[in-house]
């Protein structure tokens, strides 16, 4: 069980890094694109999807490791006072009832919308904008495959906290 949480961590960890990265792509490309803009009068349509394409792909991916590492919001108040095995069960159920099912969802429908994009070879409607829609396109079925990956680490994490013995039972052996 440790050595699958190693793993499906590191993958989760090298996701989340990839979405810094992206954040930082994104930050040149608005800092080119102004500066192009203001200083040179000149305007890049393919640069400003850029600007979407890059924030699409860093939130998106950025949900699954955001759900790794307990970043979501919930409430807080009533959660901070349970016990680690009623966070635990919160947990696995907002985990199998909530995130589950809506991911599955999301993967189903967004699956057909991205190859229907690339069989019709869609490219931006703008003059000088990306083609290749289905490439924006792929990060939403990519990114629920990632999600369904985070919910499984979620759920062996909490699965785990569940089964380890109490302060008391660990003191009785």
């Amino acid at each position: 069980m440790d050595s699958v949480l190693k793993i499906t961590g590191k993958i989760i960890d090298a996701l989340g890094n990839f979405c810094s990265l992206l954040m930082v792509l994104m930050i040149i490309n608005v800092f080119y694109d102004v500066i192009m803009r203001y200083f040179f009068n000149d305007v890049s349509i393919g640069m400003q999807e850029l600007e979407w394409h890059l924030f699409a792909g860093m939130f998106m991916f950025g949900i699954a490791y955001t759900f790794k590492e307990d970043g979501h919001v919930r409430v807080d108040i009533f959660y901070d006072s349970m016990s680690a095995k009623k966070q635990a069960l919160v947990n696995i159920f907002g985990s199998i009832v909530l995130a589950l099912p809506i991911t599955l969802i999301i993967l189903y429908y967004s699956w057909d919308y991205t190859f229907e994009a690339y069989q019709m070879g869609e490219g931006s409607g703008d003059p000088g904008g990306l083609p290749h829609r289905w490439i924006v396109r792929s990060v939403i079925p990519l990114s629920s495959i990632f999600l369904m990956l985070s919910i499984f680490h979620v759920l062996i994490a909490q699965l785990k906290i569940l089964t380890a013995p109490t302060p008391l039972e660990a003191g009785e052996e």
